[in-house]
């Protein structure tokens, strides 16, 4: 079996604090800088696999690398440098408490709250009549703010300022931001022949500023369709070719499944584990429309120490 880059547990110079998220490491720099690792574990519903996928990790800080620096010109972002296939590291922000969710698509979430009935998601109306995965007649900004346990939650726009989450004039500068990221991540995929469906974005403030932070446009984040066949699909009312962690989430349905108490964790087999790298790697080259290459995971450990320390001793400004 490959290994993995399974966790990290560095202590470098003016650290200030440690987060080990879902799928990545934090290391706080003096309030300054944030150090993020993209480590290979793999989530779903909630929950850690206990199994992580070889290359994952490369995979999601090397799309998302190439979207902040592609968006940059648009969108101020957090990224300051990619020093290792690994980690990123950049501006360390105060996290806005909603994730912008915007869907050109109606998929996932949207599709099963709009085929139990509803018309509103998040406070935005949708036409009757409309099929899965179907195109919907305007991209929609369905956020989400974090419970303080379990399931992200839904909420509108006017709760979100109502309940001063975010102020008016923040949300405003969000949704702008939100919406351009997407024009942009939707015509790049387009040239890829993809179809950039949904995706979330979140942003951070430093200094009075906004930015963008975390990921963007990796299959983590956001679910893209194969553009070729999509409309012969949808007439036919068959499901859309995609490249997305959705297949991981319907494999764990299938197995009985959805994170709920009482239920098992099915085995994850060499093949599964192999089969999911192949599917990252498949969505790295068909977005990037490069060859990806493998990072060697001997002696990984301390090349990621190196290169963060190396440029660590970087000036700031």
């Amino acid at each position: 079996m490959d290994s993995s880059l399974i966790a990290t547990n560095y202590f470098f110079t003016k650290q200030k604090h440690f987060y080990r998220g879902k799928v990545r490491d934090y290391y706080n720099i003096n309030d300054e800088r944030l150090i993020l690792i993209a480590c290979d574990r793999i989530s779903a519903f909630d929950v850690v696999l206990p199994r992580a996928i070889p290359y994952k990790g490369q995979v999601l800080n090397q799309i998302a690398a190439r979207f902040l620096d592609m968006t940059s010109s648009e969108v101020p972002n957090w990224k300051m440098a990619t020093p290792d296939p690994n980690v990123t590291v950049g501006l360390l922000c105060q996290p806005f408490k909603v994730e912008m969710v915007i869907r050109g698509y109606l998929s996932g979430h949207a599709w099963r709250e709009y085929k139990e009935g509803k018309r509103s998601v998040c406070g935005v109306a949708l036409p009757d009549g409309l099929k899965e995965n179907d195109k919907l007649p305007t991209p929609i900004i369905t956020p989400t703010t974090k419970a303080s346990e379990g399931h992200d939650e839904d909420i509108s726009r006017e709760e979100i300022i109502a309940r001063g989450i975010v102020s008016k004039e923040d949300y405003e500068q969000l949704e702008a931001y939100t919406y351009k990221l997407f024009e942009i991540g939707s015509t790049f995929a387009a040239k890829q022949n993809l179809i950039l469906v949904d995706t979330k974005y979140e942003f951070g403030k430093r200094d009075g500023k906004i930015y963008l932070i975390d990921e963007v446009h990796t299959p983590d984040s956001s679910r893209y369709f194969y553009a070729e066949g999509y409309a012969d699909r949808q007439a036919k009312g068959e499901p859309q070719k995609q490249l997305s962690k959705e297949f991981v989430r319907q494999w764990l349905i299938e197995h009985g499944f959805q994170g709920q108490k009482g239920q098992l964790i099915p085995e994850m087999t060499d093949e599964f584990v192999h089969m999911v790298t192949d599917r990252y790697v498949e969505l790295y080259e068909q977005l990037t429309g490069e060859k990806f290459v493998k990072g060697d995971y001997a002696g990984i450990m301390q090349r990621i120490e190196d290169n963060i320390n190396n440029w660590l001793g970087t000036p700031l400004n």
